[in-house]
């Protein structure tokens, strides 16, 4: 037993390392959004960027701002496009809220400082082209799925640009820019698009990317604010693809044409008026306009919560490259994508999340049965074998080589593997951390309510079992803050760990297991500032665990 020990507490130590050694370390940050009626007082003054073609100028917008908008109103969103500029500085997910209060408000994601708008640039400095000064005239007031709107301005030469606005039923707006060349003369424009925010919050955790991401030439491009802020700017060269920001739950993302070469994108910082202004911007290559033509382009842009079949159905429909990659879903993609299917179509099937997991734990049980299954029946041998090997214990306690040259042939004689008992653990690992991630960065999870006092199964159990659930007000260290879902599965952890120790021997006098001991109190501590939806995983998998592991120790006859 004592090898098998030593290589059950390494599987589990390697275990503790990989899935919360980096949380540890890179403890969750709140993200906290600005409220929509912000406003920041700042200069009207451009921010230079060193391009050929130029860029839209980023201006913080002014205190007292007073430019017409026109209103975005569908069942998902509401907020206003800012006519000076075209600007997209407030949105509003109609399906979200901030917290699990009755009365809290919905979800406030652009803002004044959390902007995006699309520009059109010109080699050609004697031609006017609209800036972030430009207002646009609309054909409507309010913007609808039902009813795009039409932006329209025209320059002292007489080029009209033209900027058409849909929305679909979800999250994502069409902008499609035409431009007329009235003139007798030939000029070369380039499209661009621009997300910017100002302030942002910087530190995240190492489990959830936030900050730019994108996809350029099929390669996923994720960098967190504090890189980009050291490096300035971060430029690509890619056909297809797309960019943006990102936070946990929430994107903003541009997506250009997929089939044209040559776009540029950037990652781009720069401190103005001693805020932190953060770009994320793609150009288009020139095109030339001959005198009487209308050239034309279609760019897209998403700004919504990262639900997995809304991405995945812009990813399929309109042929956005990896869109999917916005969600974070980390090293084990091949299984948290899936997971996260799996999970939303048991949801929807029992209508509760925390019982869709505890279906899918129960499926999962079922198909690793074959390789649990061996694993207790080597368990329940050596179980078996005990007396045994407590009798060859003493007989060669002053001769270890020998008691363990004697122990390996009983174990060959039985027939049994002391290492098989760590191969579920390794294999689940894999399997734990992709829960782990869906639990963590999904959407589906957010706010997701259980039964009883779990009104949120992406936090920690709100519960305290050491202040009596708030009856008893001391102050307690933030470790020791857990609630019931972690200390039953501690105690799930002890009972499961009890029926596979050794029946006989001096344990104490054995430092493996004397370590092995404190693996249950240490992962309950543990768990208690994890998602909760996690924890009852994992307690309902020790259930299901401790009953598989009963059956196969009474067929062998060692229960008692």
């Amino acid at each position: 037993m004592k090898n098998e020990n030593k290589g059950i507490l390494t599987a589990v130590l390697l275990s503790l390392v990989v899935i919360f050694g980096m949380e540890l370390l890179f403890p969750t940050q709140k993200t906290v959004q600005t409220p929509a009626s912000t406003k920041v007082v700042a200069q009207n003054q451009p921010v230079a960027i060193d391009e050929t073609i130029s860029v839209p100028e980023v201006i913080l917008p002014l205190k007292n701002d007073t430019s017409p908008t026109v209103l975005i109103q569908s069942e998902t969103l509401s907020g206003s496009l800012r006519l000076k500029g075209a600007r997209f500085d407030n949105l509003v997910f109609l399906k979200y809220k901030e917290t699990t209060a009755t009365d809290s408000p919905d979800v406030s994601f652009l803002t004044p400082e959390f902007f995006a708008d699309f520009a059109v640039s010109s080699l050609d400095k004697n031609i006017e082209v609209p800036t972030v000064e430009t207002v646009w005239s609309s054909s409507h007031a309010v913007l609808t799925p039902e009813q795009p709107v039409i932006l329209t301005w025209t320059n002292k030469q007489g080029f009209i640009f033209e900027r058409t606005i849909s929305l679909d039923e979800n999250y994502m707006f069409t902008i499609v820019d035409k431009v007329n060349n009235p003139t007798k003369e030939t000029i070369s424009l380039s499209f661009n698009g621009s997300i910017i925010r100002v302030n942002p919050p910087e530190k995240g955790t190492a489990t959830v990317h936030e900050g730019f991401v994108g996809v350029m030439n099929g390669t996923l491009e994720e960098e967190k604010y504090p890189i980009v802020k050291d490096e300035q700017k971060m430029s690509f060269t890619t056909e297809g693809g797309w960019i943006g920001q990102t936070d946990k739950y929430w994107l903003a993302a541009l997506a250009f044409n997929q089939k044209i070469a040559n776009v540029k994108a950037d990652y781009y910082y720069q401190e103005l008026y001693g805020k932190n202004v953060f770009l994320t911007r793609f150009v288009m290559p020139t095109v030339s306009l001959k005198s009487g033509e209308t050239v034309e382009n279609k760019s897209f842009f998403f700004a919504g919560p990262k639900e997995l079949k809304v991405i995945t159905n812009y990813m399929d429909n309109l042929g956005i490259e990896k869109f999917d990659l916005a969600i974070d879903f980390g090293w084990y993609y091949f299984l948290t994508k899936p997971f996260l299917y799996i999970l939303g179509w048991l949801n929807q099937l029992v209508g509760n999340m925390g019982i869709a997991i505890l279906i899918f734990a129960t499926l999962l049980r079922i198909l690793l049965l074959p390789i649990a299954g061996k694993s207790f029946e080597s368990m329940a041998k050596m179980r078996k074998l005990q007396p045994k090997i407590q009798e060859i214990q003493e007989r060669f306690k002053h001769d270890k080589l020998r008691q363990n040259q004697e122990t390996m042939a009983l174990y060959k004689k039985a027939q049994v593997n002391p290492a098989s008992g760590c191969l579920p653990l390794f294999i689940q690992i894999p399997v734990f951390f992709s829960l782990y991630k869906v639990l963590s960065v999904s959407i589906e999870m957010r706010q997701a309510p259980f039964f009883g006092w779990i009104h949120d199964l992406s936090a920690p159990d709100p519960t305290s079992v050491f202040t009596l659930f708030g009856y008893l007000p001391w102050p307690i260290p933030g470790i020791l803050n857990i609630g019931v879902w972690p200390v039953l599965m501690g105690i799930t952890m002890y009972l499961q760990q009890k029926m596979s120790s050794p029946t006989t021997g001096n344990t104490q006098e054995n430092p493996t297991m004397s370590a092995m001991k404190w693996i249950p109190l240490i992962f309950m501590f543990m768990m208690g500032h994890f998602a909760s939806g996690l924890v009852i995983y994992w307690t309902w998998s020790n259930i299901l665990s401790i009953a598989q592991q009963r059956y196969v120790m009474h067929k062998y006859g060692v229960d008692k």
